[in-house]
């Protein structure tokens, strides 16, 4: 690979690596809203219901699931690594500017009140808390699944990889958050199992609908930088 070639591998991973924090940033930010979902049509009932109700902090997240399996494809473990750790400080960050935000008091013709403010992200650091825990499992294990199953099948295969590895890690952070944002009382114990249900569900259905899209991705990369199925390029 020649220095053209390698400047611009590096140009798309910092592309990639910044739309993996602006997802999972945003994704903690706004996590306090639901909204119900009809999976298979307001006909049909699964586990004796025909919606689930799931927060929209569940539809940029697939997005980070996605993008560490193409970078773990294309540039190594060790890249997707680095990309996971810096989400986890970009949150940390994210969360002390809301509380600067939060503690500064609003002006009396302020369009949102320091009340309106607080509803809104108050509970967001325990939310975020929960959300970091759950991801770092769930994207470290997710990264390790992924190689151990490329290890196994010799580069081949690469739906059994992308799909094993999303699916796994995805039970992983949506039992996780939930049990913790539960715990710290942010959500009732109540409705657990009906978030975990939903959430799973509309994770794996993603899962497998962004399956094409790492094809794509990974023939783009292929047909560009001229490697072979497994073939991984190096930045460094």
């Amino acid at each position: 690979m020649n220095v053209k070639e390698k400047l611009l591998a590096q140009k798309i991973y910092f592309i990639l690596g910044g739309l993996f924090i602006s997802s999972l940033v945003v994704s903690n930010l706004i996590f306090q809203k639901f909204f119900y979902w009809y999976p298979f049509g307001k006909e049909f009932t699964l586990f004796g219901s025909n919606l689930f109700e799931i927060s929209v902090g569940i539809i940029p997240y697939p997005i980070t699931f996605l993008v560490t399996d193409i970078i773990s494809e294309i540039y190594g473990r060790k890249k997707a690594n680095q990309v996971v750790t810096t989400g986890i400080f970009a949150s940390i960050f994210s969360l002390g500017i809301i509380y600067i935000a939060n503690f500064v008091p609003a002006i009396e013709n302020s369009p949102v009140s320091n009340e309106l403010f607080s509803k809104v992200f108050g509970q967001t650091a325990l939310a975020v808390l929960a959300s970091m825990t759950a991801y770092l499992a769930a994207q470290y294990i997710d990264i390790q699944v992924y190689h151990f199953w490329k290890k196994l099948t010799k580069g081949k295969m690469l739906w059994l990889r992308n799909n094993f590895s999303t699916i796994t890690s995805q039970a992983v952070d949506t039992f996780s958050v939930l049990l913790l944002l539960c715990f710290f009382e942010i959500l009732p114990w109540s409705i657990f199992w009906k978030l975990f249900i939903s959430g799973f569900t509309f994770k794996l259905m993603i899962a497998l609908f962004d399956t094409p899209l790492m094809y794509l991705a990974v023939f783009l990369f292929q047909k560009k930088f001229k490697i072979k199925d497994g073939e991984e390029i190096n930045i460094d």
